[in-house]
């Protein structure tokens, strides 16, 4: 239902004003546990598994999508939509959600996990997120230097992902590479120079697969890729010399989709 209160017309509102705050601030939403999201299809998705907090969309908005009401949103002006929007055109829909918490065991109970290493990109790391929950991944990990997966562009380019799958950060990824190792994890690092093409790696993983990624640019550290067991690479014509980060990590999680 649309909450029975008068419609939103100051930009300069408080409530507005600290959503924009949410939007804009990794340091805000990691001290409230909230984030943004923006847009119909994207709110409703992640509906499905968040917790909506506050929400706000214009009469035009909601009269197109009445399954909005469920969000119980406030009504705001079309020149208030457009303060809130993170992008060019406004769809008028803007909902706060409280971030979810994956459990504290996850790494010692996920088998098909991914884990990132200097992926600044949002559009890149959403993308994998995307890919990760597509073909069947358990968890996600996430290493120094990567774009923060509840940042409003990374969940544009997951379309959700990162409130369907569990995410979480780790400082020290050799060392979460060896705990992993350590319970049977079979963790494969992505690099180009004294790797094995991806047809040779084989799927039987019985302990469960770690797929280690890096940025397109850097790639993996050396003591990223020397603590996994093995180093794997795309078979590829000389066309081109390196894949995106993106691309690359999704045909690699098709790969060992199922494991």
């Amino acid at each position: 239902m649309i909450q029975d209160c008068a419609e939103i017309t100051s930009r300069d509102n408080a409530r507005i004003k600290y959503a924009c705050a949410v939007r804009d601030s990794e340091k805000q939403r990691a001290a409230d546990g909230l984030f943004f999201a923006e847009g119909p299809k994207l709110c409703l998705e992640l509906a499905k598994s968040c917790t909506p907090r506050a929400a706000y969309a214009t009469r035009a908005a909601l009269d197109k999508t009445p399954e909005l009401a469920a969000l119980s949103p406030v009504p705001v002006a079309p020149h208030v939509a457009e303060k809130l929007a993170g992008t060019k055109s406004s769809q008028g829909v803007f909902v706060l959600f409280a971030t979810p918490r994956p459990p504290e065991d996850l790494l010692d109970t996920a088998r098909r996990i991914l884990m990132l290493e200097g992926v600044q990109d949002p559009g890149n790391v959403g993308t994998l997120l995307r890919s990760a929950a597509a073909f069947g991944f358990d968890a996600v990990v996430l290493g120094p230097g990567c774009a923060a997966p509840f940042s409003p562009k990374t969940l544009r380019s997951s379309m959700g992902a990162a409130g369907r799958l569990p995410v979480v950060r780790r400082d020290d990824l050799p060392a979460t590479i060896t705990a992993l190792r350590a319970r049977g994890v079979t963790c494969l690092a992505a690099a180009l120079y004294r790797s094995r093409p991806l047809d040779e790696a084989g799927r039987d993983f019985p302990g469960g697969v770690c797929v280690v990624i890096g940025s397109e640019g850097q790639g993996l550290r050396d003591e990223t890729v020397k603590a996994c067991d093995a180093a794997v690479r795309i078979p590829m014509t000389d066309r081109v010399e390196s894949l995106n980060a993106a691309v690359a990590g999704s045909v690699l999680l098709w790969h060992f989709r199922g494991v």
